[in-house]
Formats: structure tokens, C-alpha cells, sequence
């Protein structure tokens, strides 16, 4: 039972997993270069998983593969780019044998907004959306898993008509803050419908909060004041290692087998927020995701074509030049 679960704010990804087999295991990790994400990789390679890692650019990808281990695959993946993310999918569709657990975590790289779309909206949300709805037909039926990071004070910060993308391109609400509320809580709403309709398939799908990044940085130029909030707030957020936790146990431990539909912080089930339990809004969502993800695959469509046709006629007048 979730209730028995030993872990908690202060244990790490490795703890979590400390002795847990997963040899044969095939995950795939998003946002694997950094935070979370390597951590998580780390962690889930450690104990004998075969790791797919998705980066924004296969470099990065495969300089975080190389620091997790043998057992890893770099996959390029732009969050922001839906060419990238089709590209992507199609290549884990190409490796051999279904996916044991899906686990995306944030990696906002680009920082243009593309499509209309707010660029959070696309790449904290509706990148993922699409990508896993992608792969979730390859994740192992009874057994497997999908992790979806969002975050606590979400909700808080995001009024639920902003949170079903009715507003995607940010005209009526915005500000960081809420912006990033608006995604994170997507995620979390998101993950639960998911859960419902891959609950006959036996496929257990979680959020997660990701907790306080522990980023503060000191150095001799600032003030005794700043060094001193630095030193406190370290008292109160998490190391990568930390923030990593949640997510390798809703992976991989076999403590949380069969548990599905959500919402985790430091560990432990949260109590859940109303806007996780309202079947409509999360219906919505899904509709208005839908209908985005193909509006912009259609643009991408008709901008290919159009490029063709001025090849063509590049081509063409080329052509003409040379028989002159």
C-alpha cells in the first residue's frame, strides 16, 4: 500500500531503487541531460534497465547516455518542434520489443514560440501529450508504467479555463507564472484522464510534483544578506538526486505496482486537487490537445508541400537557364 511507502522529501533516485532488478527493463526518459531527468536515467540504468534518453539535440542526448552508462539510447527530441517530435517517436517505434515505462520530465530548450501556441503550452504540455499518446500502444500491457511531471503550486497559480488550452496562444491570460501553471497542471489533469483509458490495458499512469530545484548560487561578489537567504533556502529544496525519487519509484519499484491515476510529492500520494477529479475539464483538455496537435501537423504538411513547389520551380527555371 502507498500508506507503507519508506521514502520521503529527503531520499534520492538510487535509494528508492536500492535493490531492485530491472534487467530487461526498456524505459524511456525525456529531459535526460539535465536535473530530473539524468538522474532518473542514472538511476534506472544503475539497476540494469536499458534507457532510451531524449534530449533537445542528440548531442546532448548522448553526452547524458554517456555519463549514465552502457545500457542507453540517445534520442534527439525538440519539445518545441513537432517534426522532431514525430521523428523521435518514430524512432523508439523502431527498437525492438514494447517500453516498460514512459517518464517526461521538462526540458524547455528552445525559447521561441511556435505554431501560435504559447511556448510553455507547447513544450511543458503539449509536446509530451503528443509524444505519449504516440507510444502508448508500445508500453507493456498489466505491467507497464507512464510518469508525467507537474507541479504542487500548479493549480494554485492557473484558472481552469486557462488550464483546458482554450486559450493556447496566451492572449487572455498570461504571466511566467501562470503560464507555467497552466502547463504543469495540463500534465497532472492529463495523466489522470490517461489513466482512465489505459486502466483496461493494466498500464498504471502517475504525476508527480517535482519539488524545489536547489539552484541557489554563491559567490564572493553578492552581498552577506543574499549569501545568507542562499544558505537557508538549501534547507528547504532538493538536490537533482532528491528530485529524482518520485519519479524512479513510480518507474520502477515494485512498492507501487498497480497503482494508477495519482498525483505523488516526496514520495507519497497527495491528497488531490478538485481539478484532477473533474472527468469533464480532463475530457476537454484531451479534445483541445487533439484538435492543436493536429492543427499544427497539418501546417507542417502544407509547409512541406509548399517548399516542394518552390523547388520545383527552382528546379525548373535551373533547368531553363542551363538550355539557354
Amino acid at each position: 500500500m502507498a500508506q507503507s511507502i519508506p521514502f520521503g522529501a529527503r531520499s534520492t533516485a538510487d535509494q528508492v531503487l536500492a535493490g531492485v532488478d530491472l534487467t530487461r527493463k526498456r524505459m524511456v526518459v525525456t529531459g535526460c541531460c539535465s536535473g530530473i531527468g539524468l538522474e532518473t536515467m542514472k538511476a534506472l540504468v544503475a539497476n540494469g534497465a536499458h534507457v532510451i534518453g531524449l534530449a533537445q539535440t542528440l548531442e546532448d542526448a548522448q553526452a547524458a547516455c554517456d555519463a549514465a552508462g552502457t545500457w542507453s539510447t540517445p534520442i534527439g527530441c525538440d519539445f518545441a518542434d513537432f517534426d522532431s517530435i514525430g521523428s523521435a517517436a518514430d524512432s523508439i517505434c523502431d527498437l525492438p520489443g514494447p517500453l516498460d515505462a514512459i517518464i517526461m520530465t521538462t526540458e524547455l530548450g528552445n525559447l521561441r514560440g511556435r505554431y501560435g501556441i504559447e511556448l510553455q503550452c507547447i513544450v511543458e504540455y503539449i509536446g509530451h501529450f503528443a509524444l505519449v499518446n504516440r507510444l502508448a500502444d508500445r508500453v507493456r500491457s498489466n505491467s507497464g508504467r507512464i510518469v508525467m511531471v507537474c507541479s504542487d503550486i500548479s493549480v494554485n497559480h492557473s484558472p481552469a479555463e486557462y488550464v483546458a488550452c482554450d486559450d493556447p496562444g496566451s492572449r487572455h491570460f498570461y504571466g511566467p507564472l501562470v503560464s507555467y501553471g497552466r502547463a504543469k497542471s495540463a500534465n497532472a489533469i492529463y495523466a489522470k484522464e490517461l489513466s482512465r483509458r489505459l486502466a483496461p490495458r493494466g498500464v498504471s499512469v502517475n504525476s508527480f510534483d517535482s519539488g524545489a530545484i536547489r539552484d541557489v548560487r554563491l559567490n564572493e561578489d553578492e552581498g552577506w544578506t543574499r549569501r545568507l537567504i542562499g544558505l537557508v533556502a538549501r534547507l528547504f529544496t532538493k538536490s537533482a538526486a532528491q528530485r529524482a525519487a518520485t519519479a524512479a519509484l513510480l518507474a520502477a519499484s515494485p512498492q507501487v505496482a498497480g497503482i494508477s491515476g495519482e498525483n505523488w510529492s516526496n514520495c507519497q500520494i497527495t491528497d488531490a486537487n478538485p481539478l484532477l477529479t473533474d472527468e469533464i475539464l480532463a475530457k476537454r483538455l484531451w479534445e483541445t490537445s487533439e484538435q492543436i496537435v493536429f492543427a499544427i501537423r497539418a501546417a507542417n504538411r502544407i509547409g512541406l508541400q509548399a517548399a516542394a513547389r518552390e523547388r520545383a520551380v527552382a528546379d525548373r527555371h535551373s533547368l531553363a537557364g542551363v538550355a539557354d
